[in-house]
């Protein structure tokens, strides 16, 4: 099977360069500006109390041009993501057209998922990366144990998620499997084999459920160490401004805030990785009852 044939992330980029590269361009300007409002919050409040008001106007332009940004950003990827989910369901329907009408229906909802992240999930990916880097460098400027706790904090969350990868794909699997089988169990019209059907379901939302609390439960563990270690070390710090206190506790929230991004935006890889193959028929699918 040709690659340029398959269903997956890497040919809806190559498919759709000009209008994807716009959304990121818009999302990179976006959160920029946000990553900048705690850093001009801190600036205009030594500024008022210093009588002065010319941080509080840089701080109106920034919300001004975020504001705008925003709205249009959203107003053009709906417009163009409903479009590739057009696309792609259509896609699936032609690749899968001759099967079961249970597995059709579940393969273009899976489908719609490239789509969704590629709006949803990608952006709020790119914002964790600019909220990092930019909360890191600020950090970095005002002390190297800032910079290093949170170099270290990010690396653990990481090391947290890979852990549970190979848990979450297969339980991924197992939950796309039962999927694909409700039309045909709602179709047979048995009452006892519907309740059996969606006991394995709910067996399989529990097991997925049950992942993401330990695994994120763990994440959130280290994010509260992180905090409370910067919070101490930046009131021991000497010559700290209320504004400056201010910028780096915010930055030192948003930065563990984007952390956690990470492992949410690599789980639904995780989710997708399994998705392509299954839509693919690269590999048969899992039985649900497994």
């Amino acid at each position: 099977m040709k690659d340029s044939s398959l269903i997956n992330l890497k040919n809806l980029l190559l498919e759709h360069p000009g209008p994807i590269s716009l959304t990121w361009l818009l999302v990179i300007a976006e959160n920029s500006l946000i990553a900048l409002i705690p850093l001009l919050i801190g600036l205009a409040i030594d500024d008022l109390l210093g009588g002065q008001v010319k941080g509080l106007i840089w701080l109106s332009i920034c919300f001004t041009g975020l504001i705008t940004i925003a709205v249009l950003r959203r107003i053009y990827d709906t417009r163009i993501y409903s479009r590739i989910r057009i696309r792609l369901a259509m896609r699936t329907w032609q690749r899968h057209h001759t099967e079961d009408i249970s597995i059709i229906n579940a393969r273009m909802d899976m489908a719609r998922e490239l789509a969704d992240f590629l709006e949803q999930e990608l952006p709020e990916t790119l914002t964790a990366v600019i909220q990092m880097s930019i909360a890191f460098i600020l950090l970095w400027q005002f002390s190297n144990t800032l910079a290093f706790s949170s170099a270290l904090a990010a690396l653990v969350i990481i090391v947290i998620y890979g852990l549970f990868h190979n848990r979450f794909y297969h339980q991924n699997a197992r939950l796309n499997a039962c999927t694909e089988q409700q039309v045909s169990i709602i179709r047979q019209n048995n009452k006892r084999q519907l309740f059996s059907f969606l006991r394995q379901l709910r067996q399989a939302e529990v097991r997925l459920s049950d992942t993401e609390a330990f695994t994120y439960g763990l994440i959130f563990l280290v994010s509260f160490g992180y905090i409370i270690f910067n919070l101490w070390h930046t009131s021991a710090m000497g010559n700290m401004t209320p504004g400056m206190i201010f910028t780096l506790i915010t930055y030192s929230w948003e930065y563990t805030e984007a952390a956690i991004m990470m492992p949410v935006a690599l789980q639904s890889l995780t989710r997708l990785n399994e998705i392509t193959h299954r839509i693919n028929a690269i590999t048969p699918p899992v039985n649900a009852y497994d």
